[in-house]
């Protein structure tokens, strides 16, 4: 039986020659025969002998190999297949705007999409005609470079933030300064109003966000824990009401009612310049010189990390229909899929004739309405506004596959 065993095994198992395997044998006929008291050798495959368990391992391990089935104890995960994205048109410059005397720094879209709203390094405030890009009007008021502009979708007000720490409130029926929220220490770099109740929240170089009431100018919270400038913040009509990102690499979520973090995100590596909220999803973006990150709301776990855009990230955008876009401190523009992180499309913004190239920057920027118009903020002085390209198709821009694939299969951990 010893003799047989090995030789009917041969290179597939580690069996001993000689004496080793006559041993081997001889226990495992022991255990051969103990299975066919207990069971009656009913499941022994017909040509086994039944003093031979190991000529009957090599016949199974055989028929496991024939169907194709792995004998390991920890079966290797089959690689699954990258998301396919959803085909986007590519976006094409349709109008330079020229206007203001210093970097645009701020932008923000009329709720009816009728004009935009422009701020400026040359302290002004302008107000465009959205179809034609002309200019409607100037507002003057502060001191030093507009950093935030916020428009209500309830009253006639618009609110603006900037470098000189104050917070004014225009009545844009008369186009003029009717408020002014006085606390902030430093430069206003950010500001944003809620979606439901009259409050607005400002943040600045005082490393504070601080929450106002709309109607009596009164600092209701000062939602302090930052160690750094406050460069962005977003609302949600629900917990977390409020967002924070800021130069201390964190991003913050707040309990408005309590005026105390929730939670704090600690992932990324640089300070985080830019969030964005998708505008139909319960989910949020942050933008920093590292990467972009997609989290999940309301308990902020992360999605997804956009990976490509290398530079540091300004300003993020989001539409209805999942367009996804990223300016950067360089100049370069990143389109991404929202869904699967796809980047379907790569710019560069070119500065206007007569400025340095160091001048090609983009500091913030928003969609319509319609999320069918970009505008960018640059740092040449111009405003630039991107439409999608009516001519392409998914013919004639396909979606590389292969290099999503690649791409995607690099940064997934099995």
């Amino acid at each position: 039986a010893g003799a047989g065993a090995g030789g009917s095994v041969g290179d597939n198992d580690d069996v001993g020659a000689g004496g080793g395997a006559g041993a081997g044998a001889g226990e495992a006929s022991g255990v051969a025969r103990a299975l066919a008291t207990l069971g009656g050798g009913e499941d022994r495959p017909s040509g086994v002998s039944s003093t031979s368990l190991v000529a009957y391992k090599a016949v199974e391990g055989a028929a496991a190999a024939a169907q194709g089935q792995s004998r390991a104890i920890v079966a290797r995960r089959a690689a699954a297949e990258a998301p396919k994205p959803k085909w986007h048109a590519p976006w094409k410059l349709m109008r330079v705007i020229s206007g203001h005397g210093g970097w645009v720094r701020s932008v923000t879209v009329d709720h009816g999409n009728r004009w935009f709203v422009t701020g400026s390094a040359d302290r002004t405030i302008k107000v465009w005609d959205l179809a034609s890009g002309t200019l409607k009007l100037t507002l003057t008021g502060h001191i030093n470079a507009i950093r935030g502009l916020a428009v209500s979708s309830r009253h006639p007000y618009m609110f603006s933030a900037s470098e000189d720490k104050k917070v004014l409130c225009w009545d844009l029926e008369v186009n003029k300064v009717i408020r002014s929220y006085h606390g902030h220490l430093s430069g206003v770099y950010s500001l944003a109003l809620h979606p439901t109740i009259d409050v607005l929240i400002s943040g600045g170089r005082d490393a504070v966000a601080r929450v106002w009431d709309m109607r009596t100018k009164q600092a209701i919270h000062v939602l302090g824990g930052h160690a750094g400038a406050v460069t962005s913040i977003v609302t949600n009509p629900t917990d977390p009401q409020v967002i924070t990102s800021s130069m201390d690499k964190t991003v913050r979520l707040w309990d408005l009612a309590a005026g105390k973090t929730m939670t704090c995100l600690t992932h990324h590596k640089k300070g985080v310049r830019a969030l964005a909220t998708h505008p139909r999803e319960f989910t949020f973006l942050s933008g920093a010189a590292d990467n972009i990150k997609k989290w999940k709301l309301p308990e902020a776990s992360l999605l997804k990390s956009f990976r490509g855009h290398d530079a540091i990230v300004n300003t993020l955008a989001v539409t209805e229909d999942d367009v996804l876009f990223s300016g950067a401190d360089n100049g370069s523009m990143r389109f991404w899929d929202y869904k699967t992180g796809y980047c379907f499309q790569q710019e560069e913004t070119i500065a206007q004739p007569g400025s340095l190239d160091s001048e090609a920057g983009i500091f913030a920027s928003s969609f319509d309405r319609t999320g069918t118009r970009l505008i960018t903020c640059e740092a040449d002085k111009t405003i630039k506004i991107w439409k999608e390209d009516a001519s392409a198709s998914p013919e004639s821009h396909p979606v590389d596959m292969l290099a999503w694939t690649a791409e995607w299969r690099k940064f997934r951990r099995y």
